[in-house]
């Protein structure tokens, strides 16, 4: 699953969690989804981060050469 759609998910388990309409057990069992999926963003974003950081040098910018 891509980074957006996690994200979206995630979003998606936090309105429904907010809106007070879940009981004791939906609220758990979204709790748990919620972490795993934080925790896949998180992977993305780290994997992310590092193909940026590969592109770019070792995380420095280089100035556009006109």
């Amino acid at each position: 699953m891509k980074f957006e759609d996690n994200l979206k998910k995630l979003e998606g388990l936090v309105a429904k969690m907010e809106s007070g309409e879940m009981n004791l057990d939906e609220m758990i069992k979204s709790f748990e989804e919620g972490r795993k999926l934080v925790a896949d963003c998180q992977k993305d974003l780290e994997s992310i981060r590092l193909r940026i950081e590969k592109v770019t040098q070792g995380g420095s910018v280089e100035p556009l050469k006109v």
